[in-house]
């Protein structure tokens, strides 16, 4: 699978580790609309059926990070029955450490 950017692989290869199982950018969701047309969408990195969540990954700059954080904000406005979780740098890196299934996955769901 061809991923947009090195962490997401890694991540993917995390959840491989703990049998979560896991959708890479199955869906997006529109944001804004205006002159008959989408004007902003919204793709999540992963979806992670069992635990219902969509998970959006950033290790980049602090203008991606508040861009992201605007998108998610909107996103958990205009669809409230799904779940959102963006996942910063160091969020990231403490998930890549852990090797307790039951602790990563409660982490999804807070």
């Amino acid at each position: 699978m061809k991923f947009a950017h090195y962490s997401e692989k890694i991540f993917s290869e995390h959840l491989d580790l703990f049998n979560i199982q896991w959708i890479y950018e199955p869906t997006s969701f529109p944001l804004k609309w205006g002159s008959g047309a989408i004007k902003m969408m919204f793709t999540p990195d992963f979806y992670l059926p069992e635990l219902d969540v969509y998970v959006e990954i950033t290790t980049m700059n602090q203008n991606l990070i508040t861009k992201k954080q605007k998108k998610i904000k909107l996103a958990k406005k205009l669809y409230p029955n799904s779940n959102f979780k963006l996942i910063n740098e160091s969020q990231f890196y403490n998930f890549l450490n852990n090797d307790n299934e039951i602790l990563i996955k409660k982490a999804f769901a807070s």
